[in-house]
């Protein structure tokens, strides 16, 4: 069964930085676009980061744009979200999510909006905590 793992979270202050990094079992994250998503207590999930199969497609959040950055390890089949500058309300649980098939873009437009695609493969979620 494909499954997807997250690491790299834990506890920082303000100001610092966390590395969180994606893998995946039974399928090769370097055929899909991979996107970040992030979930606080009592809010709805959104979309943080997404990167395509082609280097240099990256989407990021209005609210994270300057601060993460996210990147692939192709021989590794990885993908990381680098962290800088964490805020309190950076705080959530993150997660990392493919589409059912390969191939497709991270970003669709349908009904007059542009959005991220619904992810179908997740990871457990791992948990960044900014506090001072």
């Amino acid at each position: 069964q494909a499954r997807l793992v997250e690491s790299g979270g834990g506890l920082e202050q303000p100001g610092g930085s966390l590395r969180l990094s994606c893998g995946a079992h039974a399928l090769n994250l370097d055929y899909y676009a991979v996107a970040w998503f992030r979930q606080a207590p009592g809010q709805e999930r959104e979309v943080v980061s997404c990167i395509s199969t082609r280097d240099g497609d990256t989407y990021y959040a209005d609210s994270v744009k300057g601060r993460f950055t996210i990147s692939r390890d192709s021989r590794k089949g990885l993908v990381y979200l680098q962290m800088f500058s964490l805020k309190t309300e950076d705080t959530a649980v993150y997660y990392c999510s493919t589409e059912k098939e390969p191939g497709g873009p991270c970003l669709y437009y349908s009904g007059g909006r542009t959005s991220i695609f619904d992810g179908y493969y997740w990871g457990q979620g791992t948990q960044v905590t900014v506090s001072s």
